[in-house]
């Protein structure tokens, strides 16, 4: 059986998001792009499956990861 395009971007999400929670705070940085990354990954996903409540959750994780960047990059000036 082959996978399709969807279903890799959903374990890369996954897997994305888990390795972010074993970055240690330290690494906030990298561990905000790897939130961002998987929930960009996992938002693909689960637009293909159209699960509306996923479809948020993974929304607003990555703009949380995301403005979490944006406001250490700010503070690393």
């Amino acid at each position: 059986m082959i996978m399709n395009i969807f279903y890799i971007l959903g374990i890369l999400g996954l897997t994305l998001i888990i390795i972010g929670i074993w970055v240690k705070n330290k690494n906030r940085k990298i561990r905000d792009i790897l939130y961002i990354l998987g929930g960009f990954s996992l938002t693909s996903y689960s637009i293909y499956i159209r699960d509306n409540i996923f479809i948020i959750l993974e929304i607003i994780f990555t703009l949380v990861a995301f403005y979490d960047l944006i406001k250490i990059s700010k503070n690393l000036k």
